[in-house]
């Protein structure tokens, strides 16, 4: 085992024993697995910025699993995932929307969601791959149940593109039943998500789609390339965005900045007086946070820094979130909900009765609230 790797098995087991006490030690162990994932070596490979990436994401799937699935009977778990689910506003809307204009207007959010979460179960590589994980960690069905809604929840609610991988997930699902409508799900059951067992279109027989799926690759080796392309997909629209709004110097600093360098060299790189490179500096903070960040391209930096609001609660600890709400106004509280239920800015000015402007100035206020905790911790 690797030295990142001894340190954070340490810190994740004194973690789960205090805050855990009331399950076994197998059950502790085998949530350790689930969050440390299986290529410990990994670990040491990281650069500082990836290994906070890394505890971050455990730190998110381990609030998600402690808060609403460990510890609950089967039926209630599921529950609790579909009404997580159920509760985001855009992917609640856009079901409604198409239950109004269908043949089966007599179906639930609920029901057509239950349908989605089976076709994710019988299609989607990543879910198939974390069900062979999990099998592979416990013999025990009820925590193989727990942890594989706690995954189901962190990954439905992935943002790409500002929605929700869910959104995608329905869309996907509308297009497979173009021809036949909805089938019919049996409202007074408990529709089956346990473990690696899914039903048959007969609703007769379970089969096993794990025994026949291989794992294509580690969910954190996943992660990080997703960080990178975001990474590369930042820079070169933010590149775009300063040659056409500063010119061509700013363009170069950002590169040499990006490289490590320090603003001495970027000053001698480019033969500017060293004040003139700060001045530089401030007007690219400017533009990246007030501009580039909020108006044009949020998702992208938020992504790119792992600080978005759905994902990572803008890269907050708890207690820094704690904190951000004590510092903003109940109205940024209220866009700071709206916003992590996945709405947009214009979506939130009807909601609340406002100005467009007046909601962007006001997400403004939290959005940089929110990076001076970053800054401070």
């Amino acid at each position: 085992m690797t030295q990142n790797g001894v340190n954070l098995a340490q810190y994740w087991q004194q973690r789960l024993i205090t805050e855990c006490p009331e399950q076994s030690q197998a059950t502790r162990q085998s949530i350790l697995n689930w969050l440390l994932g299986v290529d410990l070596a990994r670990f040491d490979l990281l650069n500082p910025k990836e290994l906070e990436i890394a505890k971050q994401a455990m730190e998110y799937r381990w609030r998600i699993l402690h808060k609403r699935y460990l510890g609950m009977s089967r039926e209630k778990a599921y529950r609790q995932l579909i009404s997580r689910l159920s509760s985001v506003v855009a992917v609640r809307n856009k079901i409604q929307m198409w239950i109004s204009l269908s043949r089966d207007r007599q179906r639930s959010v609920i029901d057509v969601l239950q349908e989605v979460l089976q076709d994710l179960m019988q299609s989607d590589s990543y879910i198939q791959q974390q069900m062979t994980h999990i099998t592979a960690l416990t013999t025990d069905k009820r925590l193989r149940d727990t942890l594989l809604f706690a995954s189901i929840e962190e990954y439905c609610l992935r943002p790409v593109r500002n929605q929700p991988i869910l959104m995608y997930r329905f869309v996907n699902y509308l297009r497979k039943i173009q021809r036949g409508g909805l089938t019919q799900v049996p409202t007074s059951e408990l529709v089956k998500l346990v473990s690696e067992e899914i039903l048959t279109e007969n609703n007769d027989n379970p089969i096993s789609l794990v025994d026949n799926q291989a794992i294509a690759q580690y969910q954190e080796t996943q992660h990080l390339e997703e960080q990178q392309a975001n990474r590369q997909l930042v820079q070169q629209e933010f590149e775009q965005y300063l040659l056409e709004n500063i010119g061509q110097q700013a363009v170069d600093w950002l590169r040499l900045y990006l490289q490590g360098k320090s603003q001495e060299e970027i000053a001698k790189q480019l033969n500017k007086p060293i004040k003139e490179v700060y001045r530089l500096r401030e007007k690219l903070s400017y533009h990246a946070v007030r501009v580039f960040a909020i108006k044009g391209q949020p998702e992208l930096i938020d992504h790119w820094l792992s600080i978005s609001l759905e994902e990572h609660n803008l890269g907050l600890t708890e207690t820094q979130w704690q904190q951000l709400s004590e510092k903003i106004t109940p109205i940024g509280q209220q866009i700071l909900n709206l916003r992590k239920a996945g709405n947009s800015i214009e979506v939130i000015a009807q909601e609340l009765q406002l100005k467009t402007h007046q909601v962007l100035g006001e997400w403004t206020k939290v959005y940089l609230t929110a990076q001076t905790l970053r800054i401070q911790n």
